[in-house]
């Protein structure tokens, strides 16, 4: 064989395989027998009564809400990565609140990460107050 059919058969087994028609799943129904609506999570709610409590009078766009939630699953996925990958250079099993904080450090820049710090500080001491 020539090299460029080696190289074909390479590629063509490291295909990924996509699922047939029959494995797809049915949609749930409901009890009167219509299809149930998929829920979908999003940071809408918690964007909403922030921007309320810094700016009353102001609104947000679908587009625009769309834009914040997209940005928020960002950063919460950057740190995330920053936190565990901080848990497994130290060789710990589990992810606490100072990887988290670390992780904030590193990924937020100047006082933008001072302000997060002293806000998950102050949300961590309301959280084991309470329990």
């Amino acid at each position: 064989k020539s090299t460029k059919q080696k190289k074909h058969k390479a590629t063509t087994n490291t295909m990924a395989k996509t699922p047939s028609k029959k494995s797809a799943k049915a949609p749930k129904k409901a009890v009167d027998g219509k299809k149930k609506k998929k829920r979908v999570e999003t940071y809408a709610t918690y964007i909403y009564r922030v921007l309320k409590q810094v700016h009353p009078d102001t609104g947000i766009s679908k587009k625009g809400m769309s834009i914040m939630n997209s940005f928020i699953n960002d950063i919460f996925e950057r740190i995330a990565l920053e936190a565990s990958k901080l848990s497994r250079y130290s060789k710990k099993a589990t992810l606490s609140s100072r990887e988290i904080q670390t992780a904030v450090r590193l990924m937020l820049p100047g006082e933008l990460s001072k302000h997060a710090v002293s806000e998950g500080t102050k949300a961590v001491t309301k959280f084991t107050s309470s329990t």
